[in-house]
């Protein structure tokens, strides 16, 4: 029997403001036995009570389905078609518990156990950037120490935040602390504007991170730097987490903690098309805070961005 490769509802078949909002308008697959017949699935995780300034990223999820409309099944500049090679659809929300952040780690956890066990490829849309360490907790019992590729205004190694271990801003030390990461195998990319000490970018260095920092990026392309990351961290699985704050804030004011001087939305689509041909796990696209941006634009940004994570999926033909 054929296998079944779900496709996104058309704009001829239903006008895109019309039908319920699911990411890239794809069905909505909540049985077990739905599941277990996919290979991706996007998850969102409606979470921002690991925010340390301005709230927001728990309607992320919801808003970047609503502007996710437009998007259509190829991608004309790579050739990737997802729908032809993968089944594909939207999983829905993980209920985390919106008045207890440590309760709501353990719960987006063991979802991602219970997705990973189904053989799902998990894309989520964020939810601020604490959903990453238990979605990495879950990946170290599948497939070990992972790579990472990390774009992001921040490192995201505080020890602790107001004496939080677990926030958004503690993810990536939680992760090295707990062995989730082949740390020779991290590469973090658009860090830039202040930090607590003088020393804050240092400690990834001290790791085994490779720190790219936003100035290494200004009025350029990001192939050759894409190439140098593809050489780092291939040779096992990577996971790729992406802040939507990575973006200068002209493209994507809509976030919680918003710095200048960042990336293009075009090294924003280099990044992520550079990761081709890696053994990519997951990805997740987080804080995007949509009260912030009353245009949509981050939003619209964050659903593009994670079309172009789909097209870079192994399995993914092309056209």
């Amino acid at each position: 029997m054929d296998k079944i490769l779900h496709q996104p509802l058309g704009g001829n078949e239903m006008p895109r403001f019309g039908g319920i909002a699911t990411m890239l308008r794809l069905p909505h697959i909540q049985s077990p036995e739905e599941k277990r017949k996919l290979d991706v699935g996007f998850v969102g995780i409606p979470l921002d009570i690991g925010t340390s300034l301005r709230s927001g990223t728990r309607f992320g999820p919801r808003e970047i389905r609503a502007q996710s409309v437009m998007i259509r099944p190829y991608n004309m500049a790579t050739g990737a078609a997802p729908f032809d090679s993968l089944n594909v659809a939207d999983i829905g929300d993980v209920a985390i518990n919106t008045f207890n952040l440590l309760d709501a780690v353990r719960i987006i956890e063991e979802a991602y156990d219970e997705i990973l066990d189904f053989g799902i490829t998990p894309l989520t849309l964020g939810g601020d950037h604490t959903v990453t360490l238990p979605i990495l907790r879950a990946m170290k019992k599948k497939y070990g120490k992972v790579g990472l590729v990390h774009i992001d205004a921040h490192a995201d190694v505080n020890d602790h935040m107001f004496g939080e271990k677990i926030a958004h801003g503690t993810t990536f030390r939680r992760a090295v602390e707990e062995d989730l990461l082949d740390c020779d195998r991290v590469v973090q990319i658009g860090l830039r504007a202040q930090g607590y000490t003088a020393e804050d970018f240092n400690w990834s260095r001290k790791q085994g991170f490779r720190v790219v920092q936003a100035e290494e990026c200004w009025h350029k392309s990001l192939d050759a730097l894409m190439a140098e990351v593809r050489e780092r961290v291939q040779g096992g699985p990577v996971y790729l987490s992406f802040d939507i704050d990575g973006i200068d804030p002209a493209w994507a004011p809509g976030t919680g903690t918003p710095e200048i001087g960042g990336l293009t939305t075009i090294q924003a689509m280099e990044i992520i098309r550079g990761c081709a041909g890696l053994d990519l796990i997951g990805g997740d696209l987080v804080e995007v805070s949509p009260p912030y941006d009353t245009t949509g634009n981050t939003s619209l940004l964050g659903a593009n961005l994670l079309f172009e994570m789909l097209c870079v999926l192994p399995g993914v033909q092309k056209r």
